[in-house]
């Protein structure tokens, strides 16, 4: 991770280290000074301020500039912020060229720092918070988000066993499983009842297609997760990784079009944009350029791909609402829960296109 640039110029959002992420520093410059090649203190931390799962850091030292990531403190639910397979994924897949930070080194023993962590090299580049790339030029535009599906294609295109991830899941059965596992995640942080959720609960593994492609999927795909070269409209780093298993490709593409029909003022919204005038492609054309890519001819029943989706990332967004509430949140503790009904009732809605 990151220079955190907007479509126009920005500085990163990094801060002092808030007081429940806080850490012995000088237990982490000795694991550096013997697991991080070509570490030499004195070392600085800081924190990334941006982001709502793992607490992400930067690490200074003389000219060299890391960033560690970390799990959350507290009880944590099942299965979830496991940086060890983060870590594991973005190895693996630098060593075939995917664009991916180059990874130092994992710690897995809490007595470190008190949770297990991972450090890879800090990047130059532009993260792209808002999704209409304000203040770009619309050829621009365009190509930003040709090289965000072309890289998608790429991924999805990666011989997984190849590459030592035969075991990185399960292969197979994908929705049937995910569908399980983030109903199982939403009630174990659920603070209220949304009648859609529990519409969506009872009817999507009734609509799981039968196409079962099993690829590396990214879980968490989207312009935020990607960095691009400062001056050029090519990726040079996938990150946030954590959700990433041996997965569907279509659920990887799902998501990045949840642009189309989300209203989130943190991601900015496709919606009611004029599209063809930015240079921005439609849903549509976003779907055919990866199925080009890819050596689709077309897509069954992209709709429940596109509700599990949005299923997903409300049970997500119940589950970063219940941390804040705990007060272990990496987020400013919002306690405004209505981006999860609205995903719920999108999802809903789109079910039943």
């Amino acid at each position: 991770m990151t220079q955190d640039a907007a479509s126009a110029p920005s500085q990163p959002q990094i801060g002092a280290v808030r007081d429940n992420h806080r850490f012995d520093a000088d237990r982490l410059a000795a694991w550096m000074a013997a697991n991080v090649e070509g570490f030499s203190g004195p070392m600085e931390i800081s924190q990334f301020q941006k982001g709502a799962s793992n607490p992400t850091f930067m690490l200074t030292a003389g000219a060299n500039r890391y960033v560690l990531r970390k799990k959350p403190p507290g009880q944590l639910l099942a299965s979830a912020h496991q940086v060890d397979r983060e870590y594991r994924v973005m190895k693996a897949l630098g060593g075939v060229g995917f664009p991916v930070p180059h990874m130092r080194a994992l710690c897995e023993d809490p007595e470190v720092i008190g949770t297990p962590f991972y450090v890879m090299d800090f990047l130059e580049g532009r993260i792209f918070r808002d999704a209409t790339l304000p203040g770009l030029e619309p050829a621009e535009r365009k190509a930003i988000y040709a090289d965000l599906v072309a890289t998608l294609a790429r991924l999805h295109a990666v011989d997984y066993a190849a590459i030592g991830l035969a075991d990185y899941g399960r292969p197979g059965n994908y929705f049937e499983r995910q569908i399980g596992r983030w109903t199982k995640q939403y009630r174990g942080a659920q603070t209220e009842e949304i009648p859609e959720m529990e519409r969506l609960i009872e009817a999507l593994p009734g609509r799981i297609p039968a196409d079962d492609t099993v690829t590396i999927a990214h879980g968490d795909y989207r312009p935020e997760n990607v960095m691009y070269h400062p001056t050029e409209p090519r990726i040079i780093a996938v990150l946030d990784w954590e959700l990433s298993t041996l997965g569907h490709p279509l659920a990887d593409l799902a998501y990045t079009c949840i642009l189309w029909h989300s209203h989130s003022q943190s991601w900015g919204s496709l919606l009611d944009v004029g599209l063809a005038a930015m240079g921005l492609p439609t849903e549509e054309e976003h779907v055919a350029a990866y199925c080009r890519l890819t050596g689709r001819d077309h897509i069954d029943d992209f709709s429940f791909y596109l509700s599990f989706s949005l299923f997903r990332l409300a049970s997500i967004g119940q589950g970063v609402f219940k941390r804040n509430l705990d007060g272990i949140g990496t987020g400013n503790a919002e306690r405004d829960n209505s981006g999860t009904w609205q995903l719920a009732r999108t999802a809903w809605e789109v079910l039943q296109r």
